[in-house]
């Protein structure tokens, strides 16, 4: 890809407020699917579309622990700019919703709500 395609890439992956909500609350601590979901009242396929395109610019990572898939901010993005969002985060998602949704994430049991 061209430099060009590069940040494109993350311009993608930041232009869509669910996609800055899903930074915001995994900012909080690593969430599965179905807390990301429910926090945000989305359909779960809309929810893991989004989670892909952060994770392919680098954004988020994920792990397998037992039988979730926890995903969780990047700590080290190869892409500076990446990066330098990540570390900004804070100053450019500082608004009501952030905070409902910080609030949420922090309060979220997946025991009681994912059925699998």
């Amino acid at each position: 890809m061209t430099e060009y395609s590069e940040i494109a890439k993350i311009f993608k992956a930041l232009s869509d407020p669910n996609r800055l909500r899903i930074l915001n609350i995994l900012r909080q601590r690593k969430l599965c699917v179905c807390e990301i979901t429910e926090i945000l009242g989305l359909a779960t396929s809309t929810v893991s579309k989004h989670l892909s395109i952060l994770q392919n610019a680098g954004f988020i990572k994920q792990e397998k622990d037992g039988k979730w898939v926890n995903y969780y901010i990047n700590p080290r993005p190869s892409d500076r700019k990446t990066a330098a969002f990540i570390s900004a985060m804070e100053f450019w998602i500082d608004n009501q919703q952030a905070t409902i949704d910080s609030q949420k994430a922090r309060t979220v049991n997946r025991e009681k709500i994912c059925s699998l």
